[in-house]
């Protein structure tokens, strides 16, 4: 999480990074990021709680932070950055990538692999 909110509200020199001419690449970093956010996030849950919370409450829970801190991020960025402004696409990335990662979960605990979600 700290790692996330720094890349998001810090500003590089643009000399200081290399630079890569791919369009929308911030945009799969976003997505990437909230992806990793969430699947992390669920195992998280699952570890601290013992496996006693089931996994669509789980689930629900980590979108809704991953969306809302999204949000937050991208509204710090207009506020509290000079050189940075708050991007609506960004946003929707950054939930893409949260929904794509709860699907991730959901499917690696189905029963379809060898990891169960107990619950």
């Amino acid at each position: 999480m700290v790692f996330i909110t720094l890349l998001s509200l810090f500003s590089f020199e643009e000399d200081s990074i290399p630079s890569i001419a791919i369009p929308h690449l911030d945009k799969l970093v976003h997505f990437t990021f909230y992806f990793g956010f969430t699947v992390l996030g669920c195992l998280s849950f699952r570890e601290i709680n013992r496996k006693q919370i089931p996994l669509g409450k789980v689930l629900a829970k980590i979108i809704v932070y991953a969306i809302i801190y999204g949000i937050v991020v991208e509204v710090l960025q207009g506020v509290a950055t000079t050189d940075r402004d708050p991007d609506l696409l960004d946003v929707l990335a950054n939930s893409s990538g949260a929904l794509f990662g709860s699907l991730a979960v959901k499917y690696i605990f189905s029963g379809k692999t060898s990891l169960k979600w107990l619950k």
